[in-house]
């Protein structure tokens, strides 16, 4: 069986969107036309979304310049030392959702110790502190070596019109599923404010349940594949860790069943090397980087 992942192919990824990668179009186009032409041989579709509230907190408005009050700019990069300082100040009227809140202390704390000033008793209620939780959050993306925190443009906002799947790519699944009597499944991820997800299996620093390593997910893609054919936007970000987590989870003896297309992918621009770096350890692992015209089932 043949599983064809598809991540994040959405509008605001795309040109005219808030977070548009100028190739994505060509890209979109060469994935649609791979489903068209290979339908019968495609046994799954599964379909990964960006899916972010607007406060999210690698949203501008999440934060606030401590001199001037003014939001970051896009691309702003925000260190612990900057949260201490109070040189960016994360918003403080951030509403939890009811008998849910954003932080479960029991799943952060597998992640290492739970600063003893994380919550505040205000009224004999246990509250959140904001600024603690983000230096923590922000001290834990950067113990990992891979980032600091970045904003983003506003991107991906759950009911947008830029939150829907590109529409060229839209058309080629709905004719899959019409052709071959399945369903599109789907898999939502970056729900959570205050944590980031650029891999579909898990949240950078996983603070919930839902943020935690999604081991249905990962167990599902291995079911009855013989071939896990991956792609999607971004090459730099969430195709690069989606498939790392993948990898890192998939039987050794088994991972030339898992195949990237290159040319249905792009980096954000100026995280060029960031995507080039992942081809070159995924054919080192054993993966096999390929364009959707080479691409064997």
């Amino acid at each position: 069986m043949t599983t064809l992942l598809l991540i994040d192919v959405q509008k605001d990824f795309h040109p005219g969107g808030s977070l548009a990668i100028p190739t994505a179009d060509a890209d979109a186009l060469r994935t649609a036309t791979f489903i068209t032409n290979n339908t019968p041989s495609i046994s799954r579709i599964v379909v990964t979304l960006d899916s972010h509230q607007k406060l999210d907190i690698a949203h501008p408005c999440f934060w606030t310049d401590g001199r001037s009050g003014k939001h970051p700019d896009p691309f702003t990069l925000i260190s612990t030392e900057d949260v201490k300082s109070g040189k960016w100040i994360p918003r403080k009227d951030l509403k939890h959702p009811p008998n849910s809140p954003f932080v479960d202390e029991a799943i952060l704390s597998k992640g290492g110790e739970v600063p003893d000033n994380l919550h505040s008793n205000e009224d004999g209620s246990k509250t959140l502190d904001i600024v603690a939780y983000c230096i923590e959050y922000t001290r834990r993306l950067e113990s990992k070596g891979r980032f600091q925190l970045c904003i983003w443009p506003e991107h991906c906002i759950i009911g947008s019109e830029g939150h829907t799947v590109v529409d060229v790519i839209m058309d080629a699944i709905r004719d899959w599923s019409d052709e071959t009597g399945g369903n599109v499944e789907w898999a939502l991820k970056g729900q959570n404010n205050l944590t980031e997800s650029y891999s579909a299996l898990s949240a950078e620093v996983p603070i919930s349940d839902d943020t935690s390593f999604n081991y249905d997910l990962l167990e599902s893609l291995k079911k009855d594949t013989n071939k896990l054919v991956i792609c999607g936007q971004a090459l730099s970000h969430c195709v690069n860790y989606t498939v790392r987590d993948i990898v890192e989870h998939w039987p050794k003896d088994e991972i030339g069943k898992l195949s990237v297309l290159s040319d249905c992918a792009s980096s954000v621009p100026g995280f060029e090397e960031a995507g080039g770096k992942f081809l070159s350890d995924m054919k080192e692992a054993g993966v096999n980087v390929e364009t959707s015209e080479m691409f064997q089932f």
